[in-house]
């Protein structure tokens, strides 16, 4: 491994600041501020796509993040320079934000359409996708009563309020990590180095970059499209901020070739 450069030893440190100040305040208030939320979610915030880069839900979460930013993120920061390594970086991030957002909006509405016989109200369903969802049997309460009060309650069904709750997960399940914009550095690398060979830690065998990279890839957009885990049911990891992240910066470096911007440095 390369010696860490200066940007990346900076973004290792605010990484773990954000990581020890979660357990400070407590991970409910720093989820609620900082993770990325929906924007259909009461607590998104405009500064979410930014902040949940820097956020991490475990050791071992940050643990992986952290060094792979150090193996990629070193040598595409001397190439580039300080300035246009963030710019990618970043860059990759946000892309990843979107994407995850867009999809999510995507499913949440595509739930709700499943009850739209109800005909429900804006407020009502704000109100709906906004509740606590820990305890199904207390949301479909709460839903009832909801119902109720718009007059729907003859409508409802086990299907309508399945995919309300269904709705209402999503919606309030925060995203956080920096592994949108690390797979952009990973599709940067493969862009760079196509040839190189690489290693995952629990799988010892050198592949080509050129395989590796869209191999996760592939993996990530099976997983995401179908819902399943390779960690067993749930795994709530956010595969298409993965997919999003490398798309940016795939485009990216496809742009900066065609426009020979590839290896020139910001200074």
């Amino acid at each position: 491994m390369m010696n860490m450069t200066e940007t990346v030893k900076q973004l290792l440190i605010i990484n773990i600041l954000f990581f020890a100040g979660t357990y400070i305040v407590g991970e409910q208030v720093a989820y609620k501020i900082l993770a990325l939320h929906s924007p259909l979610n009461n607590d998104f915030k405009f500064w979410q796509p930014i902040t949940h880069m820097f956020m991490h839900g475990g050791i071992m979460h940050l643990f992986f993040n952290m060094f792979a930013l150090i193996s990629f993120g070193s040598l595409l920061e001397q190439m580039w320079g300080a300035k246009k390594f963030l710019f990618f970086y970043f860059s990759c991030g946000l892309g990843a934000a979107a994407l995850h957002l867009g999809v999510n909006y995507w499913e949440i509405h595509s739930l709700l359409k499943n009850a739209a016989s109800l005909e429900l109200s804006d407020r009502a369903i704000n109100t709906l996708l906004n509740l606590d969802f820990q305890n199904l049997g207390a949301y479909k309460e709460e839903v009832g009563r909801i119902l109720q009060r718009e007059g729907k309650l003859s409508l409802a069904d086990e299907l309508n309020v399945q995919s309300i709750y269904d709705a209402a997960t999503i919606n309030q399940t925060p995203a956080v990590g920096a592994s949108g914009a690390i797979y952009g550095l990973m599709a940067a690398f493969a862009f760079i180095a196509p040839n190189a060979e690489l290693m995952m830690m629990f799988i010892p065998i050198p592949i080509k970059a050129k395989y590796f990279v869209p191999g996760l890839l592939a993996l990530d957009l099976y997983l995401g499209v179908t819902g399943r885990s390779i960690f067993g049911s749930g795994g709530g990891i956010a595969h298409f901020a993965h997919i999003g992240g490398a798309l940016v910066g795939f485009i990216m470096m496809w742009y900066w070739k065609k426009n020979s911007f590839n290896n020139k440095r910001w200074n």
